[in-house]
């Protein structure tokens, strides 16, 4: 005998579901959700609330760091907690004496500062940093470049790269820091490129590249779109609204000229 369940018209969004974490056709019942539809939401509300507060394994980044012997060197942003982080945000935009005293004694004149923050979302960068840096790195070494020691801060934000890049004397400073969870992202990373840093530059001084996740914006595509962007920032002595992504662009006209 066929029940009513197997007369029901098949879930024609489930083709779209598989493309995408995004929360599209959810079931209903009458006027409200359907009671594994809310179920679902709360466990992704969960689990981002859980990522802001989640600490930065700063030992474990340093230990795989070393073992790849870059330089590096841990650092406190002037927040000392992270309810205080949440609650000041200028506070994390800035490093605390001691940690800026540390810096202070680094050599200096640098093409290229690497900051490694926990943000909002330490899982992101515990998960993505190093992978992204493990492309970047060595492709930046073959080009000559010059790089500073990798900091990597507790409670920062993206500002904090431009007290450091100015302590470092870099011309350049990319700042590798968790973004704020969504309710299917709760490990996204976002990359800040911010030429000539100093104590006050704005965001439209900069240029981002967000979304950093294997289900977002692939590693490797990532570390691609970076390489591109410092290379053609320190060309034009620029970045912010001056200086547009135009990595897709380049990999079609080579595309184009390939035989």
């Amino acid at each position: 005998m066929t029940s009513e369940l197997d007369q029901r018209p098949p879930d024609l969004w489930s083709r779209l579901r598989i493309h995408t974490q995004a929360r599209i056709g959810l079931q209903r019942s009458g006027s409200s959700l359907a009671t594994a539809e809310m179920l679902s939401f709360q466990l992704a509300h969960a689990r981002a609330r859980d990522a802001v507060h989640v600490g930065l394994d700063a030992d474990q980044l340093m230990t795989a760091m070393v073992a790849r012997s870059w330089a590096t060197v841990c650092l406190h942003s002037a927040a000392p907690d992270r309810r205080t982080y949440l609650l000041r945000p200028d506070l994390g935009r800035k490093l605390n004496p001691s940690a800026r005293a540390k810096i202070e004694t680094s050599a200096t004149g640098y093409d290229l500062a690497i900051v490694v923050a926990d943000g909002l979302s330490a899982v992101a960068v515990q998960r993505h940093a190093i992978p992204l840096l493990d492309l970047a790195i060595p492709r930046l070494q073959q080009l000559s470049w010059r790089i500073g020691p990798v900091a990597i801060v507790a409670q920062g934000r993206v500002a904090i790269g431009d007290e450091i890049g100015a302590l470092l004397s870099a011309q350049m400073v990319v700042v590798l820091i968790g973004e704020r969870p969504g309710l299917s992202a709760p490990d996204s990373l976002g990359a800040y490129v911010t030429w000539a840093p100093a104590v006050g530059r704005s965001d439209a001084e900069r240029n981002c590249i967000s979304n950093i996740r294997p289900e977002g914006l692939g590693i490797a595509d990532a570390a691609a779109k970076l390489i591109h962007l410092v290379s053609e920032a320190r060309r034009r002595g620029l970045t912010g609204v001056m200086l547009k992504d135009e990595s897709e662009t380049v990999k079609l006209v080579k595309n184009d000229r390939a035989p």
